[in-house]
């Protein structure tokens, strides 16, 4: 349900405050401006363009193949529909682990380029060069640990991580090395949610949570799971909000079903002619145009 209350831009600043305060953090996955805007709508706290666009808007298995490029444009998509809600962008495989220069550059065009507020990377240890840099450049950013898609060769598939003590140990110094880095929030996803309560109370910083239970200081769902766009996918750590895969499927055959049958377009839906108006049809209107404008919002075009 939409806000009935302004709202203001939301900042990193805030988002640190919602820690202190204790109040949950909300984030949800975009990729698009149609969503984007009804997102922004809402008491949302941070849209993520997720690298997760590999999976859901461009098909593949895992997110391996998404590039810089693709980022750039689902983030400028999004940044055109965003008044209130805070950027964040993933930053795709190989675009900061090869070193901290690349990771530096790669964010930079994230924030540039894609309107970005601030950039995501997975990894613990081994990214804290790239975080350290990328930081240093004034870019806000938020880390990823856990069960980070990535590496999911390395991990054999999309398996819940830091199970045993020994994990679970690497993953509790790892999140308070990426604090001490400079990231202002960390991700903490598919992991037990007794270790992901531990870790959250241990850090000024919020954690936000994704199959981490609900000890977390927010939480966040890919956009088409939460709306069950996907009913062939649903993970245990998925709640659908709402089930529309059926309902799209009956609008799209039902439009279909009218075309073939021509009971669409009707007179209603169709334009007049100054000279020969279509029978039926209302008398042209000056004003009329074929379609209304759009309500835009800021950042790169």
């Amino acid at each position: 349900m939409a806000e009935s209350i302004p709202r203001k831009p939301v900042t990193v600043p805030d988002i640190l405050a919602r820690k202190r305060d204790g109040v949950p953090v909300v984030m949800i996955t975009a990729y698009d401006a149609t969503f984007a805007r009804l997102i922004d709508a809402c008491d949302v706290d941070i849209v993520l363009v997720g690298d997760s666009l590999g999976m859901v808007m461009q098909g593949h298995e895992h997110t391996l193949e998404v590039t810089v490029d693709h980022m750039i444009y689902h983030a400028r998509c999004v940044r055109r529909a965003l008044r209130c809600a805070h950027l964040t962008v993933d930053m795709p495989f190989m675009s900061y682990q090869a070193s901290p220069d690349l990771a530096v550059t790669n964010a930079g065009r994230l924030i540039k380029e894609g309107g970005a507020a601030s950039v995501k990377l997975e990894g613990g240890a081994q990214v804290l060069p790239a975080i350290e840099r990328i930081v240093a450049a004034g870019i806000p950013v938020m880390g990823h640990l856990g069960l980070t898609p990535q590496s999911v060769h390395a991990f054999g598939g999309f398996k819940v991580q830091a199970r045993d003590a020994q994990a679970a140990e690497r993953l509790r110094n790892e999140a308070a090395q990426l604090e001490q880095a400079g990231c202002f929030s960390i991700v903490l996803e598919g992991i037990p949610a007794a270790l992901a309560t531990e870790v959250s109370a241990s850090l000024s910083i919020p954690t936000i949570g994704i199959g981490a239970g609900n000890g977390c200081d927010g939480q966040v769902l890919v956009m088409q799971d939460l709306l069950g766009l996907d009913d062939s996918f649903k993970p245990k750590f998925v709640k659908r909000y709402a089930t529309l895969a059926d309902p799209v499927r009956d609008a799209f055959s039902a439009f279909a079903a009218e075309v073939r049958s021509r009971a669409f377009p009707g007179p209603e839906h169709s334009f007049a002619s100054k000279n020969s108006p279509v029978a039926a049809a209302p008398d042209p209107d000056p004003n009329d145009h074929a379609e209304p404008p759009r309500r835009a919002g800021y950042g790169p075009r």
